[in-house]
């Protein structure tokens, strides 16, 4: 699931990528054929038969467990967020940017536009029980709700005009999370007739969450590391170290509350394996970042996707592994990032790094806003500022605005 969002066409300087080491075991690397970045995956029923989807409308396909991805077409050009198939590998949905909401009923044979009633970007999507009812959340609070199958969507009342990264419903179509920006949690328990916010103590990006098998125990995920755990329905949300500072975008337990994994920025993949009192980075072999991550029917095999078309496969839980991911996030640190225009007049953009946002700063140390990285600066005034990513992992670049 998940995931927020970013319109940038590009990747860090090539300096970044030269061949990191991939391992024999632990996490492999898979063959995409694309170079877009894939922001969710999703494997319906078991390792074999998956999907991933990603930017300018990308969706693929394995049936052989990912020894081969073929593109399929997804009926849109618009970037896709999120990927759910609710009962089997035939009916699922993928929503995406300007509103999109597609569906297949095949297979992924062919994908048919549904009506969002939105513009808005649609960046996380779950049907709980089956194909009838379901769930998708995105920007400035939006939140659609069909029970007949993606014929109608509805608008909720969501309670905030935060944007809302993903969403989840543990058990069934009633009891439901979403998490988003500024710390946002909001909970429904009558099927978003109405949702209530909870406190979560920190107005950081929440990326991500996840209940494994209750509506009481889960897991929120977000910027710089962030991780919140809650054990009774979030009444209380409690943060834990995540044993990382890169900000994840994807939680995901396969079985139970005990064995679970978060992978994001720089190629981070952290697992725990005693319900998030310790987390483990793992060796990822990339330093692209990671925006999604399955684990389909137990703790072992799972998929990871990214940027530049990443995915990658375990087979045997991520091994254990730190020097290479430690090396994969200094070379982050010195990683060179692009902007264009600059100067600018209206706003510049970031190619590279989709699904990520940036702090601007003035030439006092100031912190001016934080920006997605295809609208930076654009409700600023002439002058000069420092860019930086938001999980300060480059160098700040000088950007300047002009009249």
């Amino acid at each position: 699931m998940k995931a927020c969002h970013v319109i940038a066409c590009g990747i860090i300087l090539s300096s970044l990528l030269l061949g990191p080491a991939f391992l024999s075991a632990g996490w492999v690397p898979q063959t995409s054929g694309t170079t877009n970045a894939l922001t969710s995956v999703h494997f319906p029923v078991n390792v074999q038969t998956g999907y991933a989807a990603g930017w300018s409308g990308n969706m693929r396909k394995t049936t052989n467990g990912g020894a081969a991805w073929v593109l399929q077409s997804s009926g849109t050009i618009e970037a896709l967020f999120s990927v759910h198939f609710p009962l089997n590998a035939q009916t699922g949905y993928t929503v995406g940017y300007n509103g999109a909401i597609q569906k297949t009923t095949n297979g992924g044979a062919a994908w048919a536009s549904q009506t969002s009633g939105t513009t808005t970007w649609l960046l996380s999507v779950h049907f709980p029980v089956d194909e009838q009812t379901g769930y998708a959340v995105g920007e400035v609070g939006t939140i659609l709700k069909t029970t007949d199958g993606g014929t109608s969507w509805i608008p909720q009342i969501s309670g905030t005009t935060n944007a809302l990264y993903s969403v989840h419903f543990p058990l069934d179509a009633q009891t439901g999370y979403a998490v988003g920006s500024n710390g946002t949690i909001q909970k429904t328990t009558n099927g978003g007739t109405s949702w209530t916010l909870q406190t979560s103590g920190t107005t950081d990006y929440l990326q991500s969450v996840h209940f494994p098998v209750n509506a009481q125990t889960g897991y929120v995920v977000g910027f710089a590391g962030i991780l919140l755990v809650t054990t009774d329905g979030g009444a209380a949300w409690v943060p834990r170290s995540s044993g990382t500072n890169r900000t994840l975008y994807s939680v995901h337990f396969p079985l139970d509350a005990q064995t679970g994994y978060a992978v994001g920025s720089s190629g981070a993949i952290q697992k725990t394996t005693n319900g998030g009192a310790a987390w483990v980075s793992q060796t990822s072999g990339t330093a692209y970042y990671l925006y999604s991550v399955h684990f389909p029917v137990d703790a072992s095999t799972g998929y990871a996707v990214g940027a530049n078309g990443t995915i990658l496969k375990t087979t045997d839980g991520g091994a254990i592994g730190v020097e290479e991911g430690q090396n994969a996030e200094r070379g982050m640190r010195n990683a060179v990032l692009r902007i264009t225009p600059n100067p600018f007049t209206s706003f510049a953009s970031v190619p590279g790094h989709e699904v990520e946002r940036f702090s601007l700063y003035d030439v006092s140390g100031r912190k001016v806003g934080t920006y997605p990285g295809d609208r930076i600066g654009f409700d600023l005034s002439a002058e000069v500022y420092f860019l930086r990513s938001s999980d300060n992992k480059d160098k700040p670049l000088r950007i300047v605005k002009v009249r």
